[in-house]
């Protein structure tokens, strides 16, 4: 390659990275000047907001021009995650047998801005712990009434898994404070708590739980017509409940229960439409009206169907299945 040629290729490429970003190492921000207008966009399930501002132009000649800001939260550092914990503040929110949550602060609180983290502390864990928070290959088990008192049941039975923070709530031994709603019948009762997820900050990221007071109810398998008392009762009181205090009508709710729960006392879920909680898909999710409605015509339409759902390959409930011969 002759000497002209490589000029004109050294001088294309000067050309080119003049129009390259360049990092600012400048401790100002660029958003010293920036002047909110509104949110445009929140996304509590993936951490981004999209927010409309103004912010001086360049040459700072013009008057501030319209700004959309996209911020999202980065992932952590796991190589420093230890050191930012140690340089942490925290603030107990919540304490409940094993089970806390707490304010994180990677400042002063007292600085006004607020948590930067909400965190759930569940401790001293078990090995049971530790396996459903793990990471683990997920398959789909479709479970026939004969696959669920074969297998199932039986390993429901023998769970040893610790509800009793189940029973201190209903007890009142704790977040009897945190209470938004109870109806106190043995038969139709219940007690409706925020959710441990919830910061009970954000509306748009509201998740509640309605726990029944009647023992005996492992999951909507064993629901009946008897049950549609107290099924009707959790809906329309809930939903009333959630309105008068926060202000969301029931189009604005998502109200269902889990199969598998997460835990063997009848439970339902509400949560804002807009909250992509966990265990919301199709393969877990069931609407508590559509449970209704299948119950108003046939008292065994749980009994009798085939519930599809995810088991992970940590889960004693796939080892049942696997030695049966189910996965292949």
């Amino acid at each position: 390659m002759n000497t002209e040629v490589m000029e004109v290729k050294k001088k294309k490429l000067e050309d080119n990275f003049k129009d390259e970003p360049q990092i600012n190492s400048k401790k100002d921000t660029v958003f010293k000047d920036f002047k909110l207008i509104n949110v445009l966009r929140e996304d509590a399930s993936h951490k981004l907001i999209t927010v409309r501002g103004l912010l001086p132009t360049n040459s700072g000649l013009e008057s501030p021009a319209d700004a959309v800001l996209l911020l999202e939260r980065k992932a952590f550092d796991l190589s420093k995650l230890e050191q930012l914990l140690h340089m942490t503040k925290t603030n107990e929110t919540l304490r409940n047998d094993i089970y806390s949550t707490h304010d994180v602060y990677s400042g002063d609180p007292t600085d006004g801005i607020g948590a930067d983290m909400k965190a759930t502390l569940i401790h001293p864990a078990t090995e049971k712990h530790i396996a459903k928070y793990s990471d683990h290959e997920p398959f789909i088990v479709n479970e026939t009434p004969l696959l669920y008192s074969k297998l199932t049941l039986p390993y429901i039975q023998q769970s040893t898994f610790s509800i009793q923070w189940v029973y201190n709530i209903l007890e009142k031994k704790s977040e009897s404070e945190r209470i938004i709603v109870e109806d106190a019948d043995p038969e139709v009762g219940f007690v409706m708590v925020p959710d441990m997820k919830w910061d009970r900050q954000n509306a748009n990221t509201l998740y509640m739980v309605a726990i029944v007071h009647k023992h005996g109810i492992k999951s909507i398998r064993d629901l009946r017509q008897e049950h549609l008392p107290l099924l009707e009762n959790i809906l329309h009181k809930g939903k009333t409940a959630i309105k008068d205090q926060y202000g969301l009508s029931s189009d604005k709710l998502r109200v269902y229960f889990h199969y598998q729960p997460s835990y063997y006392h009848l439970h339902v879920h509400f949560t804002h439409v807009q909250f992509e909680a966990p265990g919301t898909d199709v393969l877990r999710a069931h609407l508590l009206e559509d449970v209704i409605d299948n119950l108003h015509m046939d008292s065994e339409f749980y009994c009798k169907k085939t519930l599809s759902y995810v088991v992970r390959d940590n889960d004693m409930l796939y080892t049942r299945f696997k030695e049966e011969g189910y996965f292949r």
